[in-house]
């Protein structure tokens, strides 16, 4: 009987133990830098933990704690990749365009867990979720999408509205997760001979291109050429503008100086204006003045002296040679 009773004890003493070392382990936990958690009491969701430290709860089973990364994850759509190998999935990536055409589009997702009490509670497999919101955003802006933009410059546009229609989704769905990024992998034609016509047409657009940039380059020199010269015509113009105004002026000026001694003595300026207007019209010419009786007399400019006395000098010279001939003559007749 005493036996039985020790056992008794010690059973108990053993359930009281694993109890209390149940309850002592469960009453703590920490959250890592990387780690956000969730509390929940009896299965209902009290509080998202986000700070990371030590924290106290109520013992097992009434409060659990769930710990989901913090981390950036990627959703490869189209392909898998790992141990070095890459594995396509066709089925997902075959889509047709907006022009009717058929590419191979792939993709990555980057994405977030930001509310990590919906994505425990409020879905069976969010990533599923996530995957097919994915196809269908992505199906949809291909799908209203050229083949050229697909191919070539419009995969950044593609990217930006799959990136905003996939957030819209997963709005919708509310399942916890934010999209950050979306990158294109590989936009890519069915089969070789569609690969080859199309690369003819690209580099056909290239060579465009380059024609079209050298055509702007010279077009912009030729401007900035034309530019210069009719800068330099303005600043010449300008300058001849001044010029004029100023001579104007001067002009002006003298005009009223003279007009004030026209004003002083008539006769005398309105006579010296006729003769230095003659004497600029006729630089080298000597004036005569008629008088009343038809005889001339010599006036202004008087003639230098050395121009007179060679004028006098000439009739004397002629007048010797023509005594000295008739001198010969006489001479031979005898």
């Amino acid at each position: 009987m005493l036996q039985i009773k020790t056992i008794t004890k010690f059973i108990w003493g053993g359930v009281a133990l694993v109890i209390l070392g149940i309850i002592g382990f469960s009453s703590w936990y920490t959250v890592d830098e990387s780690e956000q958690a969730v509390i929940a009491t009896f299965g209902s969701v009290d509080e998202g933990v986000v700070d990371p430290g030590l924290h106290f709860k109520m013992p097992w089973p009434i409060q659990q704690v769930q710990k989901l990364s913090k981390e950036t994850f990627s959703l490869q759509f189209g392909y898998k990749e790992g141990d070095g190998q890459v594995e396509e999935y066709p089925k997902d990536t075959k889509m047709v365009t907006g022009d009717e055409n058929i590419v191979l589009a792939d993709l990555v997702v980057q994405w977030k867990i930001t509310e990590p009490e919906k994505y425990l509670y409020n879905s069976e497999d969010p990533k599923q979720i996530l995957y097919n919101a994915t196809s269908a955003s992505l199906r949809s802006i291909v799908g209203s999408s050229k083949i050229d933009d697909a191919l070539t410059s419009g995969k950044a546009k593609i990217e930006t509205d799959v990136r905003g229609l996939l957030t819209e989704l997963m709005k919708k769905y509310n399942v916890g997760i934010s999209v950050v990024n979306v990158k294109l992998q590989d936009v890519e034609l069915p089969n070789k001979e569609v690969r080859k016509a199309f690369t003819n047409v690209t580099d056909a657009r290239e060579t465009m291109n380059t024609k079209i940039n050298e055509a702007n380059k010279y077009r912009n020199k030729r401007t900035k050429e034309a530019e210069g010269e009719r800068d330099a015509l303005i600043s010449a113009a300008k300058g001849d503008e001044v010029s004029r105004i100023e001579t104007a002026k001067g002009d002006v000026a003298v005009f009223n100086s003279i007009y004030e001694e026209y004003k002083k003595s008539p006769d005398i300026t309105k006579k010296r204006l006729i003769l230095e207007t003659i004497e600029k019209v006729f630089p080298n010419a000597d004036i005569y003045i008629m008088k009343d009786d038809g005889n001339t007399m010599k006036y202004l400019p008087i003639a230098p002296i050395d121009k007179a006395a060679k004028s006098d000098a000439t009739p004397k010279i002629d007048q010797n040679q023509a005594d000295e001939s008739k001198a010969e003559g006489s001479d031979g007749n005898e």
